[in-house]
């Protein structure tokens, strides 16, 4: 038998003096015709090359490599869009303060770009991370909700840490994103056992009361409402029995009743808020000045609105457009079609955010958008409520479109971390 042959007469594969690569598997070993025959060796190298292909395409059931793109369509027009009002809003107060009508935008341009960076690193970043980081992330947050107690009070609120060459931090934007990582993580160890009071109520009640304390003493009560909702969506959506949600509730408000007896000075705000709520006419020029300019402002938007940047009241009318109550200004240059706009976008968020997380790859990164898409959609509606004087005025931001570097910056980095689900997760049927 000539050297090369097998029994059967056909020579083996392998390379010549001029040759391809070695064989590197006997399996990658393929007999082939004999000397001469050209094309029937090209044929089996074709064969063997399809057979390659088609071991390195990946099933159907590994997970994707492409980001949800509706949900980040959906994310980039809402900060485009919050951009422009931004400014719009902004550029009147802007000028009376500063001497330069792009003093607000400027910044919030600069936070977009690092919140939009931030986004696509966290988008490429594995979501599994944040099971390690979840108490450490918990006691830091604890920790500056603490510090900001002993901070310099800025309109009677001690909510925002100075650092110098930075500006301000807010310590409760953090404390949101990291109750929504440690309830998720909870969740997805225990949730065999959510339905039982150890797991599904203790855990929850030890994390969030402290929180909750440390926020009225700011004073934060949307804040404070904000992360409650939270955490109680969370809760039901991860299997907590519903007849722990009335426990629950009532440990809650143990706690809040514990810190309005430790700070009776506390009662009068509250109270106050609440009667500007029921008739802001009572004191027009006084705690019920904001909530009266914008009804005006909405009310004088009508159907499409005075147009993009004719609005009359930010011209030192409502105050601070910029922030809180720049859904006034919307309603005003935009109309009842401008608002309806917005709020649609945030529903088309909050139900891509729902396919996101039925399409998780586990319970942890389910949660994780669970917790993100809760916290947007409750924000977004507390804002609208309080500016339409639905709720009384309890100073909450309305994503993407308010001012403020924290939170834009958060929440960019928040819906990153979706995006890095999406990524990981099963490819969805809509």
């Amino acid at each position: 038998m000539e050297r090369g042959e097998d029994r059967r007469g056909l020579f083996l594969c392998h390379p010549d003096r001029r040759g391809a690569g070695l064989c590197l598997h006997l399996s990658e070993l393929t007999p082939c015709a004999p000397r001469g025959g050209a094309k029937t060796r090209q044929k089996e190298k074709r064969a063997l090359h399809s057979r390659k292909k088609q071991q390195k395409k990946p099933r159907d059931d590994k997970q994707r490599s492409a980001v949800d793109a509706p949900f980040l369509i959906i994310v980039l027009i809402l900060v485009v869009f919050g951009l422009i009002m931004l400014f719009s809003a902004s550029y009147a107060t802007a000028l009376y303060r500063f001497g330069d009508s792009f003093h607000f935008i400027k910044d919030q341009v600069l936070f977009a770009v690092v919140g939009v960076t931030a986004m696509f690193i966290a988008s490429r970043v594995d979501y599994h991370i944040f099971h390690r980081l979840a108490w450490p992330l918990m006691a830091v947050s604890l920790l500056l909700l603490l510090v900001v107690l002993f901070m310099p009070a800025l309109n009677n609120a001690h909510r925002w840490i100075q650092i110098p060459g930075f500006g301000t931090l807010q310590p409760s934007e953090i404390a949101k994103f990291a109750i929504i990582v440690l309830f998720a993580h909870i969740i997805s160890i225990n949730y065999a056992k959510m339905k039982t009071f150890s797991y599904g109520v203790v855990p929850f009640m030890v994390v969030l009361v402290p929180v909750i304390v440390l926020m009225i003493l700011e004073p934060h009560l949307s804040g404070t409402i904000l992360i409650v909702a939270i955490g109680g969506i969370m809760m039901f959506v991860g299997g907590t029995g519903l007849k722990w949600f009335g426990l629950g509730g009532g440990l809650v408000a143990g706690g809040i009743t514990a810190a309005v007896l430790a700070f009776p000075d506390l009662v009068p705000y509250a109270m106050t808020r609440v009667e500007m709520w029921q008739n802001p006419y009572l004191d027009i020029q006084g705690k019920g000045h904001q909530t009266v300019q914008s009804l005006l402002a909405i009310g004088s938007g009508g159907v499409m609105g005075l147009g993009l940047g004719n609005s009359r009241q930010k011209h030192l009318y409502v105050p601070e457009p910029q922030n809180d109550f720049i859904f006034s200004i919307i309603c005003e240059e935009l109309g009842f079609v401008g608002a309806m706009v917005v709020i649609l976008l945030f529903v088309l968020l909050l139900v891509r955010g729902a396919v996101v997380a039925l399409n998780a790859k586990d319970k942890f990164g389910a949660m994780l958008v669970v917790g993100i898409i809760a916290q947007v959609t409750v924000q977004a509606v507390l804002n609208i409520a309080v500016v339409t004087n639905t709720i009384p005025n309890t100073g909450i931001s309305l994503p993407f479109f308010s001012y403020g570097g924290t939170s834009l910056m958060m929440l960019l980095g928040e819906m990153g971390i979706v995006l890095s689900v999406s990524r990981q997760g099963r490819s969805p049927k809509t």
